[in-house]
């Protein structure tokens, strides 16, 4: 395995579609958003530090992406301290209120858990997480942190291209509560791209928080709304649910992969999945180039075993520890079951529910903190429930709970449920080279195991990686989602696999990266074209 050309020499075709890696030596941040970006890169020219500006960051995006984020929904962090590999892991899931009842739930007739109800509304975790993470490593206080967002919900922001198409499709949801509508539509539409919105109530929620922290959103006015709509939606919250939230610091989990370790957040986040699928994928015999229909059977093929393992064993206090998950004899009994020459008849499919709604960021400052931050509300605009006074659009992450009897991620009261959204590290030699994420819900844990294997594997510089045409086996037909630009061979030859296709209806996930040269200072940053952000470094 060769060392990763985003922190060598690389040129691309200037007359191709497409950009160039960012690079820096000061400081470098990538998000989904341009605002995002620049917002992190203002707070690191002004003295803070990776955890500051990613903090800051995400409020930003919790105001101008409020179809994949905001203070109501979740935040999974990674912080490596002057780069090295000791790296917090914190878990600022939401968890189910202290009345949740399956039972209840099945008697009315539901075989999942609607996204769009109260029953599916987990309390937020993120501004707690926020708070937690600002106290304990920040450098900044997080008023100071939190005035762009601040800004841009009182005084307005433009709607931009992706967020307007992502908006839009979301009409139908926001347009059922008249709360809701009217804080996000105008004469039943979604604003069109270069519309100003504007979030006021957000705006004084989000000062209240700069002012009192933490205890701006779960005591006070904004929790009791908060139980206040919920309750009147038939939800089960109360005040203690709130009051008593607490995120934790969790211990990572990491695995080699050639020359390199992975790290990632543990369950019940997805993380340890990248894991499997990577250990799985280095027991096959794999070649050709990334979109090699040979090459991207196999990664089917590992995704498939890991997911099934995923859905039957992954979940908060699962029993199948971490050693069992990555133990060399599991590995080479999911690797074995892998025919290379034709796609798997035997298919499994996930209970929870689809969804693509996240946003990933990654910070690094000039003292090699690195920080990998993702915030999430589950699916566009989350549940769809508003808090009318304090503007606090509220998660849907609880729909992500099984209500099969007995099964590993059931819901019940006080529990987190199976988390996509995970951000990821990559460290060599004790150094962190790498801090990343791919957002997508489902693709995730795909999503990094491919990106990293076309980094480390075949030499591709972040940006041109994060390009690539993206394909995914849909967890419940077992057929292949493929964005339109997978060439006509690719697709062929898989089809020669036997695999049949069906098209994406939205391009498939997100990612950011940076890479951290350390022999010569350099940053590199890449930043996907399918959202409307970039890569900025100084």
């Amino acid at each position: 395995m060769s060392q990763a050309s985003a922190s060598s020499p690389f040129m691309r075709d200037f007359e191709a579609p497409g950009r160039s890696v960012a690079m820096g030596r000061n400081g470098m941040a990538a998000t989904s958003h341009p605002a995002a970006t620049l917002t992190a890169i203002e707070v690191l020219r002004a003295g803070g530090n990776a955890i500051d500006a990613a903090i800051a960051a995400c409020a930003v995006q919790c105001v101008v992406e409020p179809a994949m984020t905001g203070i109501g929904g979740d935040c999974f962090a990674l912080y490596a301290p002057n780069g090295g590999a000791e790296i917090h892991a914190f878990n600022g899931a939401g968890r189910s209120p202290a009345g949740s009842d399956a039972e209840a739930l099945r008697r009315q007739g539901h075989a999942r858990i609607p996204p769009h109800i109260a029953a599916a509304v987990t309390i937020p975790g993120a501004i707690d997480a926020w708070c937690r993470l600002s106290a304990d490593h920040g450098s900044m206080r997080l008023g100071e942190l939190l005035q762009p967002a601040i800004a841009y919900a009182r005084d307005g922001y433009a709607v931009t291209p992706r967020v307007a198409f992502d908006w839009r499709n979301a009409e139908p949801v926001l347009a059922a509560r008249p709360a809701t509508a009217e804080a996000f539509l105008t004469q039943g539409r979604a604003p069109a791209a270069g519309t100003v919105h504007r979030l006021p109530q957000l705006a004084e929620t989000l000062a209240a928080i700069a002012e009192h922290g933490r205890d701006a959103l779960y005591t006070g006015p904004v929790a009791e709304e908060l139980v206040e709509t919920l309750r009147a939606e038939g939800g089960s919250h109360n005040l203690a649910d709130f009051a008593n939230h607490a995120g934790q610091y969790v211990t990572p989990v990491r695995a080699s992969f050639g020359d390199y370790e992975v790290v990632e957040c543990p369950p019940p986040g997805q993380g340890i999945i990248v894991l499997l699928i990577l250990g799985i994928l280095e027991r096959l015999p794999r070649s050709g180039g990334p979109l090699d229909p040979a090459r991207l059977h196999l990664e089917i093929e590992a995704v498939r075993q890991a997911y099934a393992v995923r859905d039957a064993a992954l979940a908060e206090g699962s029993p199948k520890s971490v050693e069992e998950f990555l133990a060399p004899r599991f590995l080479d009994k999911l690797a074995a079951l892998i025919d290379t020459k034709s796609a798997a008849t035997e298919l499994h499919g996930y209970p929870g529910p689809e969804h693509r709604d996240t946003v990933y960021i990654t910070v690094v400052d000039r003292h090699r903190n690195a920080a990998s931050f993702i915030n999430s509300i589950f699916w566009g605009f989350g549940s769809g429930i508003l808090a009318p006074r304090s503007g606090v659009l509220l998660n849907n992450r609880g729909s992500g709970f099984s209500l099969v009897p007995g099964h590993r991620n059931s819901l019940a009261p006080g529990r987190q449920p199976l988390h996509t959204i995970i951000p990821a590290m990559l460290t060599r030699k004790g150094r962190v080279v790498m801090s990343f994420g791919v957002m997508g819900g489902h693709y995730q844990a795909m999503g990094q195991a491919a990106l990293l294997s076309k980094v480390l594997e075949q030499g591709l510089d972040l940006q041109t990686a994060i390009d690539l045409p993206r394909l995914f086996p849909d967890p419940m037909t077992g057929k292949i989602e493929a964005e339109a630009t997978l060439p006509a061979s690719s697709r062929a030859g898989l089809e020669a696999l036997g695999h049949s296709f069906m098209a994406a209806d939205d391009p498939i996930g997100g990612a950011q990266a940076i890479w951290i040269d350390h022999a010569t200072g350099v940053l590199t940053g890449g930043s996907d074209p399918r959202k409307d952000g970039c890569a900025l470094g100084y």
